[in-house]
């Protein structure tokens, strides 16, 4: 944990680091502290003496860039639950400290996924084509009541998605580092690294794991290939997680469904064969924003800083050799 500030009348500057300067999170003003609020074109300013950085712009890789000018930093707090934007090498090896923003997002992304299953089980984006051509056409379409949903990534948001399709009345299982049976929201946990021989198991696979060296390309030709016919993938976590090229292959089959919310690129370009491919819904990396997650941001942010300013220890602290808080093995 960073020391705290002096109890004197220096105020530590707190640098953040904005998509636009003027796009600041709410409320921080009134905090004991300095700040001072940059695009990434003005971080290498803004971070000298600063000894704590947020990063409001949490997909900027602007850190690295400005690294030799953070002379006093002690702790960035990332306003994502995912940090594979900002890990480098001398940020991991160094004494700063990482947080981020657990437990923002879980019941959000929850939803989302809830939502994405019922959508596809009600073959909902045939209704919204349907309509567009003025088509009457009745259908039968599936209940969730007893689907199977293997939800990749036992951290909290996983925990989250796999309570609520439980409650949907979905059986659902975990996929982590380590296998292991009578988990209270999982029931059983299986082997990540065993993905393909698992997923078959599934109607809906939910990809819910932090982007690390061992998820980079976890969901695989072979993976995607190992999925039961009419298979529904969700990716709510991060494009690289899956391979983009096996997956459009795999759509355009007709053999598996897709939701994904996150891709390799993002923005996605509006060349990319995913706007147009069959059985596939495209959201715009929007699964935990609801109204007023800004604020919420902001204020968990500024109920860290006063931790810190009281010396007391920092809530969110990321394992940066994992990628990630260590709170149950993903």
């Amino acid at each position: 944990m960073p020391a705290s500030p002096p109890a004197s009348a220096e105020r530590p500057v707190i640098a953040v680091l904005c998509e636009r300067a003027t796009d600041r999170p709410p409320g921080l003003d009134r905090l004991p502290a300095d700040f001072r609020y940059c695009a990434a074109d003005g971080l290498h300013e803004a971070v000298r003496g600063a000894r704590a950085l947020m990063l409001w712009d949490f997909f900027s890789t602007a850190v690295r860039d400005v690294w030799a000018d953070a002379d006093a930093l002690e702790w960035i707090h990332v306003t994502a639950a995912g940090v594979d934007t900002l890990l480098f090498d001398e940020l991991r090896d160094s004494p700063v400290v990482v947080t981020n923003a657990h437990g923002v997002f879980d019941r959000p992304i929850a939803e989302y996924v809830l939502g994405a299953v019922i959508a596809n089980a009600k073959d909902s984006l045939r209704s919204f084509d349907l309509q567009r051509g003025r088509r009457w056409q009745h259908r039968e379409t599936r209940s969730v009541l007893g689907a199977k949903a293997l939800v990749v990534g036992t951290g909290a948001i996983g925990r989250e998605t796999a309570r609520l399709l439980r409650a949907a009345g979905l059986e659902v299982r975990g996929a982590g580092r380590v296998a292991r049976g009578d988990d209270p929201d999982f029931g059983e946990i299986v082997a990540s690294s065993n993905l393909a021989a698992e997923v078959g198991w599934a109607d809906h696979v939910v990809i819910a794991a932090p982007l690390t060296t061992a998820t980079r390309g976890l969901v695989d030709a072979t993976v995607l290939g190992a999925l039961r016919p009419g298979a529904h993938l969700v990716n709510i976590a991060r494009g690289p997680i899956v391979d983009e090229t096996a997956l459009l292959a795999a759509v355009r089959d007709g053999r598996i469904a897709a939701t994904l919310d996150v891709f390799d690129n993002e923005p996605l370009p509006p060349d990319s064969p995913l706007w147009d491919a069959p059985n596939v819904t495209v959201t715009a990396h929007m699964s935990g924003d609801v109204i007023g997650w800004r604020d919420t941001l902001a204020d968990q942010f500024a109920a860290n800083v006063g931790r810190w300013l009281a010396g007391e220890p920092l809530l969110n602290i990321v394992d940066k050799k994992l990628g990630y808080i260590p709170t149950g093995d993903r």
